[in-house]
């Protein structure tokens, strides 16, 4: 059961957004903060008196200012959170879509749910904190859609190759790279051949596809 809310979130219109739609679900311990600094503080003081946060909301990406923080950005808090509080759940409320982000926060910070900043989104944070109450991870439908859709897993040899034709590299010109950098097979044909395997794997014709694609995604 979530009784206690610690929400971080640096703009105050979307702070006050949340506030709202826990007091909608009949949350009303809540406190809120819009520094990552500020948060862990809290964390750890709610801790040490005995009365813990059930849950941490956090958003992703924080406006600097003119106050310097040591932790910068929402994944830093998520770990220093954890690390503080192992126990803790955590809800990432952001406006990120791009599943290459979003993926290490479920399978390295193991966080408890992700719900995008949109259109219903204090629908989707209901029934998000709703399953996580019930000892449940939540997944977005669009992030669950777009793992379902991306069926090849991408290696460090593929994501060099594409990023290359994505900075305006010709196929024919990626060799000379890899050889110069000693990154094997540096052949055209196996280049070639590596391509052909994930336009095949993705169901794209050709490579302004795949470049497209993995720039969405974020893979690149």
């Amino acid at each position: 059961m979530i009784k206690k809310v610690l929400i971080a979130e640096d703009h105050e219109s979307a702070n006050i957004s949340v506030q709202k739609t826990l007091e909608e679900m009949g949350i009303i311990d809540s406190d809120y903060v819009y520094y990552c600094d500020d948060a862990l503080v809290r964390i750890q003081k709610a801790k040490d008196v005995g009365e813990p946060y059930d849950l941490l909301i956090t958003d992703l990406y924080f406006d600097a200012d003119h106050r310097q923080q040591k932790i910068e950005d929402g994944t830093a808090l998520i770990h220093a959170g954890r690390a503080t509080q192992p126990e803790l759940r955590i809800l990432v409320f952001s406006a990120e879509g791009k599943p290459a982000v979003i993926e290490p926060l479920y399978t390295l910070a193991n966080i408890d749910g992700y719900v995008r900043k949109g259109r219903n989104d204090a629908k989707e944070l209901k029934a998000a904190i709703g399953q996580i109450a019930g000892s449940d991870r939540y997944f977005p439908r669009f992030y669950l859609q777009a793992r379902h859709q991306n069926v090849h897993d991408f290696t460090t040899y593929d994501i060099t190759i594409i990023s290359l034709m994505a900075e305006g590299l010709r196929q024919k010109e990626i060799p000379a790279y890899l050889e110069k950098n000693r990154i094997k097979p540096a052949g055209l044909s196996s280049v070639e051949k590596r391509l052909n395997h994930i336009r095949e794997a993705l169901h794209f014709s050709n490579n302004e596809q795949l470049v497209a694609f993995c720039k969405e995604m974020g893979i690149v």
